[in-house]
């Protein structure tokens, strides 16, 4: 089967990130160091509209992403990846507090593993949730990726 993927290389103040489309939709956001290998290095209206999104976001002029998203998940993942675009710009909530608000206040962990999956990093904000105890946790990026990125949207947390 033939590869319809395509990819560009943005730089960010965090690094150079990989955004991958299918022509109809945001499939990937690749941090430095984890880029994939599929796709045409070529850009498409998708890519276009996702790297001039982030650069307003980096500039501080955007805090919402207005993308077509096509990231595969199982329905507990696309679940949580929708609570996680519900996260307001420079708030953060924790895995329990998503885990509640999905109705699922026992699910902690698979809230945590289905945010680790997440394979649209910033535009679906994962970077906005924080342990039960307020402190940073995992985050593809690294931890001082979440940091820098939660500084920019103006809040400060704990290792």
């Amino acid at each position: 089967m033939a590869d319809n993927t395509h990819f560009t290389i943005i730089d960010t103040p965090i690094g150079k990130l990989r955004l991958v489309s299918d022509g109809s939709a945001l499939l990937r956001v690749e941090f430095q160091g984890q880029h994939g290998k599929d796709g045409v290095e070529s850009e498409d209206p998708v890519l276009a509209q996702a790297c001039l999104q982030l650069e307003e976001y980096f500039a501080g002029r955007r805090q919402h992403f207005d993308l077509p998203l096509g990231a595969d998940g199982t329905a507990f993942q696309q679940a949580v990846w929708s609570s996680l675009r519900g996260i307001p710009y420079g708030e953060l909530r924790s895995y329990r507090d998503i885990a509640q608000a999905l109705g699922k206040p026992k699910a902690v962990r698979a809230v945590g593993a289905a945010n680790g999956r997440n394979p649209l990093p910033i535009v679906v904000p994962c970077h906005r949730v924080v342990g039960s105890n307020g402190k940073l946790t995992g985050f593809a990026g690294g931890l001082d990726c979440k940091r820098r990125l939660l500084a920019l949207e103006g809040v400060n947390v704990a290792d």
